[in-house]
C-alpha cells in the first residue's frame, strides 16, 4: 500500500470517528445535536410564542408538562417575568409530556388542539390555573378540559375531534422527541437564547438570566 493512499484511508477513518461522536447518543445528555441545527431544535418555526419581543434579542423557552407540579410551582415566576418584560423577551412553550403523570398528553392535546382555534395561551393559562382540579387523577381528564374549552368559547366538538387528532399527538410527540435530543430529562427545562438554562426556574434567577442576556 502506498503512503499516499495510508494517509487517505487514515484521514477518512478520523472524518468517521469525527462524525460519528457528532451523533452519537450521550444517555445521560441525549443526542449530540451538531450546532448548526442546535437553534432550529430549540425553537420550531410552528413552536408556541406566547410573547414576542419585535427585535428578537431575547429568547427563552421552556419544555414543560402541564401536569408537572414542578412547572405549576414555575408557573408564577414565569407569568410574573412575560409580564414585567412584555415586549423585550420571546416566550416559547414547548410540550414534555411525562409519561408517568397520567393526564400529562390530553393536557398538551387539548393546548393543541386550543391552538387550532387562536387560543393556546388561554388554554396555557387554564391548565396551569386549576392543576390542582385536575392533576394527578388516575382517570382521564378529558370532559374537564373540554369544559375549559367551552368556558374560553372554543368550538367544543372541533376542539373534541382535534384533542382525538394523531396530527396533535404527532405535533406534541415532536416537541418531546426534539426536547430528548436537547438532553430535557424532567420538566421545567429552559433555554436562553439556545443555551441551557441550569439553575433553579424562581423568579429572581429567571429574571437574572433575562438579564444578563438582554445586556449582550
Amino acid at each position: 500500500m502506498g503512503t499516499n493512499l495510508k494517509v487517505t484511508l487514515g484521514l477518512v477513518a478520523v472524518a468517521v470517528v469525527v462524525l460519528a461522536a457528532a451523533l452519537v447518543v450521550d444517555r445521560a445528555g441525549g443526542e449530540k445535536v451538531p450546532a448548526g441545527e442546535l437553534a432550529q431544535t430549540v425553537v420550531r418555526e410552528d413552536s408556541h410564542r406566547i410573547s414576542t419581543a419585535a427585535d428578537g434579542k431575547v429568547t427563552v423557552v421552556e419544555f414543560l408538562d402541564f401536569e408537572c407540579e414542578a412547572c405549576g410551582a414555575a408557573y408564577p415566576a414565569v407569568e410574573r417575568l412575560r409580564a414585567e418584560y412584555q415586549g423585550r423577551i420571546t416566550y416559547v412553550v414547548r410540550y414534555f409530556p411525562i409519561a408517568s403523570h397520567p393526564n400529562a398528553f390530553n393536557a398538551a392535546h387539548a393546548a393543541e388542539a386550543a391552538a387550532r382555534q387562536g387560543k393556546f395561551e388561554a388554554m396555557y393559562v387554564k391548565l396551569f390555573d386549576n392543576q390542582t382540579e385536575w392533576g394527578h387523577n388516575q382517570q382521564p381528564q378529558v370532559e374537564i378540559f373540554v369544559g375549559y374549552a367551552r368556558e374560553l368559547g372554543l368550538d367544543v366538538e372541533r376542539f373534541r375531534a382535534d384533542m382525538a387528532d394523531p396530527a396533535v399527538d404527532a405535533r406534541v410527540r415532536a416537541d418531546a422527541e426534539d426536547g430528548e435530543r436537547l438532553g430535557v430529562r424532567g420538566t421545567p427545562t429552559f433555554f436562553v437564547n439556545g443555551g441551557r438554562y441550569e439553575q433553579d426556574p424562581t423568579y429572581e434567577q429567571l429574571k437574572k438570566a433575562v438579564d444578563d442576556a438582554l445586556a449582550q
